[in-house]
């Protein structure tokens, strides 16, 4: 779930989450539509049915226990390499580092003397992660650097008279220069996604199959309704029926 996703908008729906499926073995038992459903509007909504997958498999592969394995862990649909680590350290106190955006900021400006990291992880980054891991408490030391990186030495606005590493800051010590000017965000307003949230947003609040009449009116430009709806269709977020009609899956 925070995968692209901050903490405060993820907290409420993993609780619910948790109330409602506990353990792999719950979820997998649940329909992929109702995963999709409780999803509600955390966004990039594919996670949902990954997750499902996910659970599925380590039911059937797994014995219904979530892998220690960092290399298993990524065997499971919507597991890349930071989800693996973060579940291997935190859920099974493996010692790997857990490279976040946060921890990837922080190890560039206090080793490595640049303000942003590469656009992309290189392996250079992670053996230097990897050599900075203490011989025990390893997950402590990523949650510390996590921590560190969200609220001190922060993207824009580092606060660096009260980080605990100014003494040892690279960056720091430099004068804090500038590395390449930042990637501009690409917009929403508009887009194929907007108008697959809005979609899809209709499917999921409906307790029975929607009408294709009932989804034209949610946007003007038919070609890109069409488009974003074969989308939702071919991702297996919702599916046609009898009728020229569309929910989630079964």
């Amino acid at each position: 779930m925070l995968q692209q996703t901050p903490v405060a908008r993820v907290r409420t729906t993993y609780e619910e989450w948790l109330a409602r499926w506990p353990t792999p073995g719950a979820l997998a038992e649940a329909s992929p539509g109702e995963a999709v459903r409780a999803w509600g509007r955390l966004g990039y909504p594919r996670r949902a049915l990954r997750l499902h997958e996910a659970a599925r498999r380590i039911v059937t592969q797994h014995d219904g226990a979530v892998p220690a394995d960092p290399e298993v862990l990524r065997t499971l649909p919507g597991v890349g390499e930071y989800t693996a680590a973060a579940v291997a350290a935190f859920a099974h106190g493996r010692r790997v580092a857990v490279l976040d955006t946060n921890v990837r900021r922080v190890l560039s400006r206090a080793v490595g003397a640049e303000e942003a990291a590469a656009p992309h992880l290189t392996r250079a980054e992670r053996d230097r992660a990897e050599s900075l891991l203490p011989g025990r408490d390893a997950a402590t030391w990523s949650v510390a650097l996590m921590e560190l990186g969200a609220l001190v030495c922060t993207a824009r606005e580092p606060r660096c008279p009260s980080c605990p590493l100014a003494g040892q800051c690279r960056w720091l010590a430099e004068g804090r220069p500038r590395g390449p000017g930042r990637r501009r965000v690409q917009a929403f307003a508009g887009t194929d996604r907007q108008v697959r949230g809005l979609l899809l947003a209709a499917v999921r609040e409906s307790p029975q199959p929607v009408p294709s009449t009932t989804l034209d009116l949610l946007w003007p430009d038919p070609g890109q309704r069409h488009r974003a709806l074969a989308s939702l269709v071919a991702d297996g977020l919702v599916e046609p029926v009898a009728g020229d009609r569309y929910r989630l899956p079964a």
